[in-house]
């Protein structure tokens, strides 16, 4: 098979175990950056350009989307799928996962364990959502912040509104969710692919930090899930549409929650956590799922 990653860097570690497991199972690997393609949106013959040739031979791709190129990234996996180019990840799944607030309402609706979540628009009712979260402590994030980033945990009720107000006053769009104490700063990372949870990780919080993120100091080590969990990151996944996915969940008193699911998850972290090669095993999922014409989002762009 001819195999493209779209990723702005080839040298990243995502980027690379990717290039060298599609390699060592005898497929033509291709890293190509997503912002240098161009493309001929056309009836007759869409095609993908890229270095001044068109992409026309690709039997699949496998998007490395970066959060703030989400806009022209799935721009151009959506080209590839007119094409009829087999995706890891379709473009609309990308785009559900990318908006937070959509990801969780969409959550909502089938039923999956959520962290109680508050959204408004106006400072005239900080008081009221600080209340249908529990009250303070409390977490406020950024609908666009990644990597732990524009995450704040807010201890009492009046710093909650501060925070709340200073967010508002520049404009940025924020979620309030209820603070899970009992999780105490740790975090699970499950790596599902199809509709099998391939590899999983306990991510731990430095100490005095909240947040579990492996880039904020966090600390990462292989875990064996409960059945729950399992169903709960496969669910998660099947219902953003995401054929490769990273489900984060926290343990909370009322069983696993649902933090995040990510469509580009990183390979470092839990590859060297579990000793799993996940990225041959995302190959081998193309292998067997790469046909023309097996995009399924065709209509809903």
């Amino acid at each position: 098979m001819k195999i493209a990653i779209l990723s702005q860097d080839s040298s990243l570690y995502s980027t690379r175990r990717l290039k060298e497991a599609g390699e060592q199972l005898g497929h033509e690997m291709r890293v190509v950056d997503y912002l240098r393609c161009y493309m001929n949106i056309t009836a007759h013959k869409p095609t993908v350009v890229y270095q001044g040739k068109p992409l026309e031979d690709c039997d699949a791709i496998i998007p490395r989307i970066g959060a703030s190129q989400t806009f022209y990234g799935t721009a151009v996996v959506r080209q590839f799928e007119v094409m009829g180019v087999f995706s890891a990840n379709e473009s609309q799944a990308i785009s559900r996962s990318r908006d937070k607030l959509r990801c969780l309402q969409i959550l909502s609706r089938e039923g999956i364990g959520l962290p109680v979540t508050g959204f408004a628009h106006s400072t005239k009712d900080i008081d009221g959502l600080i209340e249908i979260v529990g009250g303070a402590p409390l977490v406020i994030k950024l609908l666009e912040g990644t990597q732990g980033i524009g995450v704040v945990l807010a201890e009492t009720h009046q710093a909650a509104k501060s925070v709340i107000e200073a967010f508002r006053g520049l404009n940025a769009n924020i979620l309030v969710q209820e603070f899970i104490k009992e999780a105490g700063g740790m975090d699970l990372r499950c790596f599902v692919i199809g509709e099998k949870v391939v590899a999983s990780m306990k991510r731990q919080g430095a100490p005095g930090e909240f947040r579990s993120n492996l880039h904020r100091g966090g600390t990462a080590e292989k875990i064996k899930l409960t059945p729950e969990e399992r169903s709960t990151a496969i669910r998660a996944a099947k219902a953003m549409g995401l054929r490769v996915a990273g489900v984060d969940l926290l343990r909370s008193n009322h069983g696993p929650v649902v933090m995040e699911v990510n469509s580009s998850p990183g390979l470092e972290g839990i590859e060297k956590a579990t000793e799993t090669n996940v990225a041959s095993k995302i190959i081998e999922f193309l292998e067997k799922n790469a046909a023309k014409g097996k995009n399924r989002d065709r209509i809903q762009y």
